[in-house]
């Protein structure tokens, strides 16, 4: 059973930082992505972020490019977001999700527990 477990969630003004982190452990995989997705109350979930198993790959929402940064630890299975410049709209339920193997379509995807970001004004 893969587990994924967030951290770093928080309440930060506008403007301000945080940085969330994921740890997946529970079996191995040759080829993954992880990431994060949010969702805001009353909306959908959205993707926000992504990074390759190789770390040589990043994909960003145009609504977080230039403010966050992924990135993943030297231990595998472990990803970073850094957010910068927060904005009261990037408050949300962040969730870091494995997708196995790609990220587009995969055949599966993991989810973690989510973890709470609040940026007041």
């Amino acid at each position: 059973q893969v587990q994924l477990v967030e951290s770093g969630g928080g309440l930060v003004q506008a403007g301000g930082s945080l940085r969330l982190s994921c740890a997946a452990s529970g079996r191995t995989f040759s080829t993954y992505y992880m990431g994060w997705f949010r969702q805001a109350p009353g909306k959908g979930r959205e993707f926000v972020a992504a990074i390759s198993w190789s770390g040589g790959s990043t994909y960003y929402a145009d609504s977080v490019k230039g403010r966050f940064t992924i990135s993943r630890d030297s231990a595998k299975y472990t990803v970073n977001l850094q957010m910068n410049s927060l904005k009261p709209e990037d408050t949300a339920v962040y969730y870091c999700n494995l997708d196995w193997p790609s990220r587009v379509d995969p055949l599966t995807r993991y989810w973690g527990q989510g973890t709470q970001v609040t940026v007041s004004s």
